[in-house]
Parts: C-alpha cells; sequence; structure tokens
C-alpha cells in the first residue's frame, strides 16, 4: 500500500457521509476562538459534493437576513462534529448553482416522500 494512502486511511471518518445533494442538514464544526473551543451550527441546503478521498467536501448555502451565505466544509475534518440531516431533498442534478440566482421561497427544493413520512402523513 500507497504511505500517503496509508496515512489518509488512518484519518478517514466512517459514518460520515449520511446525507445528499439537496437535503437541508445543520452542521456542527468545531470554532476555535483564543483559547476557547465553541461548536457553530450552521443550517442550509447541501448544494454540491466534491469528492476525492480524505479531502472530500460538500457546500452547504442558506440565506441569511436576504443575503446568500455558502460555507465549504471538509467531511473528514477533525472539526467537523457532525452533520444532522434536517430535511431529505427530492432533486434531479448533481449540483444546484442555479440556487443562487433565486431569492425567497424559489430557493426550496421539494422534500423527498418516503415511505415512513407516507404513512405519517395519513
Amino acid at each position: 500500500m500507497d504511505l500517503i494512502k496509508h496515512v489518509e486511511s488512518a484519518q478517514l471518518k466512517n459514518d460520515a457521509e449520511n446525507f445528499r445533494i439537496g437535503d437541508t442538514v445543520r452542521v456542527h464544526f468545531k470554532i476555535v476562538e483564543g483559547k476557547s473551543e465553541r461548536v457553530q451550527i450552521f443550517e442550509g441546503t447541501v448544494i454540491a459534493k466534491n469528492n476525492g478521498g480524505i479531502q472530500r467536501s460538500f457546500t452547504v448555502r442558506k440565506l441569511s437576513f436576504g443575503v446568500g451565505v455558502e460555507k465549504v466544509f471538509p467531511l473528514h475534518s477533525p472539526r467537523l462534529e457532525r452533520v444532522e440531516l434536517v430535511q431529505a431533498g427530492r432533486i434531479r442534478r448533481a449540483k444546484l448553482y442555479y440556487l443562487r440566482d433565486r431569492v425567497g421561497k424559489a430557493t426550496k427544493v421539494r422534500q423527498l416522500v418516503t415511505k415512513k413520512s407516507a404513512k405519517s402523513a395519513k
């Protein structure tokens, strides 16, 4: 095995990816301020994923006071605590960059209806 791949494999997270593009997620990310550390929550829609082993990342977009904010999170970073799935989205594209041009309700992604949620709706 290649030495670099061996070192990288020790740093990979096993259950880090429980979401897809179009899902609304809540990302818990550690922020260092001076000597203290705190967890900041960033909630938004996943608009892109970039694959590449340990360098795998995903982009989350939200509207904050009418201004679009995007953050790119490295998936296997030790500062990434967890990614919570808030709502599953139903999309037909690999990248949702078209959401950058939309404002208000037009930025909504259709909700994915699962068998579990369909039974509870009855």
